[in-house]
């Protein structure tokens, strides 16, 4: 029996970002007040402290802002993956992501795109692999 990864059950500030996930959908909260891409998912804008954030779909695109390659699984789900990689990744949109890459690791600048993990409740967990 293989471990199920472990993911955090959504909030009522997360859910839409979870449900989303379900579609295979990168999704961020936009702030309309000072135009930022917000994350993680929260109720008011950390930069002007408005209230008025939205969800938008982004393109799952991105290139790797930093990595650390892990060869000891920090999970018992983790145990078939290593190594990988948890990465910092600058999205295209321009908010940054820590994520994970499986399979070879990657290098600062290489370019990535979303992939996804099926998890047993319908939702999917946003990985990243080189393009």
């Amino acid at each position: 029996m293989s471990e199920t990864f472990p993911v955090p059950e959504p909030s009522a500030v997360s859910a839409p970002f979870w449900a989303a996930t379900e579609k295979h959908q990168l999704t961020m909260q936009r702030c309309e007040s000072c135009d930022r891409l917000v994350w993680y998912p929260r109720s008011v804008c950390p930069r002007c402290g408005e209230f008025s954030l939205r969800w938008e779909q982004l393109s799952g695109q991105g290139v790797v802002y930093a990595v650390s390659v892990h060869h000891r699984p920090a999970h018992p789900a983790f145990a078939d993956k290593v190594p990988y990689s948890v990465v910092l990744v600058d999205l295209d949109e321009g908010a940054r992501i820590m994520s994970n890459v499986f399979g070879p690791p990657p290098t600062v600048g290489d370019s990535v795109s979303v992939e996804w993990i099926p998890l047993d409740d319908g939702r999917n967990l946003p990985t990243f692999e080189v393009r």
